[in-house]
């Protein structure tokens, strides 16, 4: 198949740990808030693969996942009224974008677990009253001790992605931290911001900055973010002009795109 042999466009080194940390471990993700008010089809743990390797990464999976996630690589995505992205992301410049990323986290999990997760997302229903919650059955107790179900890239889904960008001796940014609506609530994205952490301080980093939106700034504090002690703030460069004149030079909007124009021949 010809998309399956995309991810090895990805030109990054595939190690097998960092400082003593896995490059794949499968875990359970857990669902914090099942009880008797949520859904008792939902699953409560799903088994999940980690992965630090880049080869596992098929960018045009990846792009999909954005589009779920109604994430954007874009600094002003175009939006409809609904507040949903309608333009997909560049699958040309995101796998650029991945092969110069220091850090790529990505998460996968059975396709029937994110089926079952979806099937039943907003129909849960509480409890009427005197209704008994659910009790753990036998099944459900054998569940904890078991081994893990298999799950890997090749048959998995893939359900969240983080990324890092860094120059690899004093400081380090994170982007594009997304975990797949239905799964949400099960600290993936938690998982995925730890790993980056640990694998970027295990290489001495530890000036470690989270590019997000406002409504993420819980989530990042919740990880260990705070504000800048120094008080410093990002800022984006940006003109509000539609050309701008520099020197002999002129700067022209084409899109989102700056255009450096060459200045015009004068005729002898």
């Amino acid at each position: 198949m010809a998309a399956a042999a995309a991810p090895m466009t990805i030109k990054m080194k595939a190690c097998c740990g960092y400082g003593g940390i896995k490059a794949m471990e499968i875990r359970w993700a857990t669902r914090k808030e099942y009880s008797s008010k949520v859904s008792t089809k939902l699953k409560p743990r799903i088994p999940i693969f980690i992965s630090t390797n880049p080869s596992h990464i098929n960018p045009q999976e990846l792009r999909d996942l954005y589009g779920i996630c109604n994430h954007s690589c874009h600094r002003f995505p175009k939006m409809d009224k609904m507040g949903k992205l309608v333009e997909p992301v560049d699958i040309k410049r995101l796998s650029v974008a991945l092969s110069h990323s220091a850090l790529l986290v990505s998460v996968f999990c059975n396709e029937e677990d994110v089926l079952a997760s979806d099937d039943d997302c907003g129909n849960e229903s509480e409890p009427s009253k005197g209704e008994t919650p659910p009790v753990l059955g036998l099944g459900d107790l054998l569940h904890r001790v078991v081994p893990l179900p298999v799950v890997s890239p090749s048959t998995g889904m893939l359900v969240g992605f983080g990324r890092a960008v860094s120059d690899h001796g004093l400081t380090a940014s994170i982007f594009d931290v997304m975990v797949i609506p239905s799964l949400r609530g099960m600290g993936i994205g938690t998982m995925i911001v730890k790993r980056i952490i640990r694998i970027l301080t295990s290489r001495d980093i530890y000036d470690i900055a989270a590019l997000c939106s406002a409504n993420e700034r819980l989530f990042f504090k919740a990880c260990g973010f705070g504000d800048d002690i120094m008080g410093s703030t990002t800022m984006m460069y940006t003109r509000t002009l539609s050309t701008h004149i520099e020197g002999d030079q002129m700067f022209k909007y084409a899109g989102r795109k700056l255009l450096l124009v060459p200045p015009l021949r004068q005729s002898s």
